[in-house]
């Protein structure tokens, strides 16, 4: 659907009211939109600033009236809000990205072979449609493999790592579980990288574009904890990295904001490990070092505005506050310790429940150079760590 740029005054809608609804509603209602934010969980972050704000669930046909009525276009946080909903929606507004979009990345299988029929790289991979077929897959492959579910995971979950054969055993268990959901499977060989990469790509519905800079992003189980940026790469590493990411996102005709994430390979080959089709953990730093944030994007791309610039105005290390990591800088002095780090900038998320695993909160460390940011980063890790 093709639409004259929406200004100030529009409502825009948000499906999801996590940290990244929340930080695009707060960057919409900076530059002068309401913003109706539907999330079924009533304690969702994004519905405390919310202009309007639903929290029926998603198939709640009274909440999709008053909702449809209410925007006039409509993005989403995270890829696994409902893609028929997308659809729905889409008859009345724009929706960016677009339910299509949307159908590909939803699905890992489907991800990985449209990239492979785009010539884009990615890790070898197999399908496994019956738990059964699992032992043969690890074994094709002949070396350590993951096994992913085709839809739903995140942050690690839905992802069992199998480096031996006794490992097969476990992970089969686990798929039958699984099967009366009617769940597939991929089975991805496991890369030997030296550095994990990604790319924040802006594309907006007339095909202008901007690239973030390439990023290093550290995880801890599964979970990033750390974000590095720019990353200490090559500048030919950096160029092929964002050649990569803007062809994958181009091939998708994406419009909004996207994170190709990458492995770089020793001798500096890249694979796309997977694509998300909105703002990322990995892009948080963009609201302290860069001109435009990755969120303020967002809303220009969804309402066919200018994109804006990308510069970055600090290096910077972004460190997240996972589980009750948020405990130890919610106090006083916690907090003090923390903030009296040079460059700290704390955001914490407004999550009232706190779990193993949970991103409750993330700390930007600005510097002079890489090296400044890193060691106030690490300075951060201590306290977290006692």
């Amino acid at each position: 659907m093709t639409m004259q740029p929406l200004g100030p005054g529009a409502t825009l809608g948000v499906l999801g009211g996590g940290q990244l609804g929340a930080m695009f509603t707060r960057a919409a209602l900076q530059l002068g939109y309401h913003v109706a934010v539907w999330d079924p969980d009533p304690d969702a972050p994004a519905h405390g600033f919310a202009s309007r704000s639903f929290s029926a669930a998603f198939s709640d046909p009274a909440a999709y009236q008053d909702f449809s009525r209410l925007v006039s276009a409509v993005t989403f946080e995270w890829e696994n809000v409902p893609a028929s909903l997308c659809e729905q929606l889409s008859q009345i507004c724009p929706v960016r990205p677009s339910a299509a979009v949307l159908r590909v990345i939803q699905d890992r299988i489907d991800q990985k072979q449209f990239l492979q029929a785009q010539g884009l790289p990615v890790p070898s991979f197999s399908v496994v449609t019956n738990p059964a077929q699992l032992a043969g897959a690890v074994h094709a492959f002949g070396c350590a493999v993951i096994c992913k579910t085709a839809t739903a995971g995140y942050d690690g979950k839905g992802q069992w790592p199998i480096r031996q054969p006794a490992d097969i055993a476990e992970a089969e268990a686990a798929l039958r579980t699984m099967v009366p959901t009617g769940a597939r499977w991929i089975v991805e060989s496991m890369v030997d990288y030296v550095r994990e990469l990604s790319v924040l790509v802006v594309r907006g519905a007339n095909g202008e574009h901007r690239l973030y800079p390439v990023v290093e992003n550290r995880h801890e189980a599964g979970i990033l904890r750390m974000t590095v940026a720019p990353a200490v790469i090559s500048s030919e590493v950096a160029t092929q990295a964002k050649d990569v990411a803007l062809r994958a996102v181009e091939a998708l005709g994406g419009i909004g904001v996207f994170c190709v994430e990458l492995f770089q390979l020793h001798g500096d080959r890249l694979l796309i490990n997977e694509i998300a089709p909105r703002p990322h953990n990995s892009g948080h730093y963009t609201l302290d070092a860069c001109t435009v944030s990755q969120f303020e994007q967002q809303v220009r791309a969804l309402c066919g505005m200018p994109l804006g610039e990308v510069r970055l105005l600090s290096p910077a290390v972004m460190v997240n506050l996972i589980g009750h990591d948020v405990e130890k800088v919610a106090s006083s002095t916690g907090c003090g310790d923390l903030l009296a780090i040079p460059g700290a900038t704390l955001h914490l998320y407004g999550k009232h429940r706190v779990r193993p695993g949970r991103k409750m909160g993330h700390v930007t460390f600005l510097a002079e150079s890489g090296d400044e940011a890193a060691g106030r980063a690490s300075q951060c890790m201590k306290l977290l760590a006692v």
